[in-house]
């Protein structure tokens, strides 16, 4: 019976048999779990307290299907702090025999559980050793009942088809945000009509379930032959992780970009990343450039034009002189190297103020700063900055 219906019966027999009920209370977690339900310890609390000195409960495996908190339980009768618990249809006292009946009906509910959950185990690697993966399937299958009890997992007829172009664009070079895209301009959502987010795009890309094989439960090894339709090949499939790997080109770190994720994209509002791009010299040698553009998180299709490294120093020296400095709030670092450079000033210009001497520093710091300084720089710059059409504006 349902919770409710179970207090409506222990009530209407508190009632008959005229006893007081101190306080109803209600567990939610399973009494197969020993020390993780809060009420049924809170009980235990109270009855050593005090507070009461005996349960009504529908039935003993509502209390207790697990040794620990069933030994709980008989110490408290052992205590006489609980001197009855009465069910619907029996009573335990402290006395060895109904403490020895009790003990029994709630080992039985307790192995019944435990081999409950043996079977469960056990239909469910059968139903893997025959090729059909329990539980929901991946985005483009569902689940159709076949014979008996037993689900067939199927093509979505509907989505089917998108998902196995995503592995054909995937192949041929797409990356995961243009799928996303794509997805979205084709209508193509989750099962509650959401929209499918790059992370899902990727997963997907992974999961073998599309070829034909499936793991279960996931990272177990256990690996099955799966019965349902494939949407890709197996050939297919490694195309695609070939594709995903990232290529490791340098150290993690070992190139630096100080003003990405410090400004935003002025038409979009995504953050800004910084690139490397190489042109070779008719001397033979290499020169390098690196521009910022719109990381396009939050529209694919933006098309905020790249900027060069030099257009956003020249942005943010123009507006300097309208960002609020707190030299009070930077880091120990900066605030030392601000220092340095004003005796080096003194020196030259004595009497400079120190609001001009940290203007000049900025400026010196962003033309011919080292990177790991500018980036020190603008970490503690604390305002909203947006690049638009290569200019800086404040947010």
């Amino acid at each position: 019976m349902s919770i409710g219906s179970q207090i409506k019966e222990m009530q209407e027999m508190a009632s008959k048999e005229e006893l007081y009920v101190v306080e109803i209370k209600m567990e939610s977690y399973s009494a197969k779990n020993s020390g993780r339900r809060p009420v049924f310890t809170e009980i235990v609390k109270e009855i050593n307290e005090g507070k009461y000195n005996a349960l009504l409960t529908w039935a003993p495996d509502r209390l207790s299907r697990n040794a620990g908190d069933l030994g709980s339980l008989v110490d408290l009768m052992d205590n006489e702090k609980l001197v009855e618990i009465r069910t619907y249809a029996q009573k335990f006292r402290n006395n060895p025999n109904e403490k020895f009946l009790l003990m029994i009906l709630c080992s039985q509910a307790k192995l019944e559980n435990d081999n409950r959950a043996v079977n469960v185990k056990r239909g469910i690697r059968a139903k893997c050793e025959r090729g059909w993966r329990p539980c929901m399937p991946p985005l483009g299958y569902i689940n159709q009942a076949a014979t008996g009890d037993e689900r067939h997992t199927v093509m979505d007829e509907e989505r089917a088809p998108y998902i196995s172009k995503m592995f054909e664009m995937s192949a041929d070079g797409k990356n995961g945000r243009h799928i996303k895209q794509w997805l979205i301009d084709n209508n193509v959502t989750t099962r509650k009509d959401k929209t499918i987010s790059l992370s899902m795009v990727y997963n997907m890309l992974k999961n073998t379930f599309y070829y034909g094989e499936f793991e279960y439960p996931k990272e177990s090894g256990n690996w099955y032959e799966g019965k349902h339709e494939p949407l890709v090949s197996k050939e297919q499939f490694k195309e695609v992780q070939e594709q995903l790997k990232v290529p490791i080109k340098s150290k993690w770190g070992a190139k630096k970009f100080p003003f990405k994720q410090f400004l935003k994209c002025g038409s979009c509002g995504s953050t800004i990343v910084g690139e490397e791009k190489f042109k070779n010299l008719k001397n033979g040698k290499r020169k390098k450039h690196v521009y910022y553009h719109c990381s396009r998180q939050v529209d694919y299709s933006c098309d905020e034009p790249y900027a060069k490294e030099s257009d956003i120093v020249e942005g943010l020296i123009n507006i300097s002189d309208q960002i609020t400095i707190k030299p009070k709030e930077f880091e120990p670092g900066l605030r030392s190297a601000i220092h340095k450079f004003g005796k080096i000033v003194s020196a030259y210009d004595p009497g400079t103020k120190d609001e001009k001497v940290i203007y000049e520093f900025i400026g010196h710091t962003l033309k011919r700063g080292s990177d790991f300084e500018k980036t020190r720089l603008v970490r503690n710059i604390n305002v909203k900055l947006a690049l638009s059409n290569k200019n800086i504006n404040i947010i």
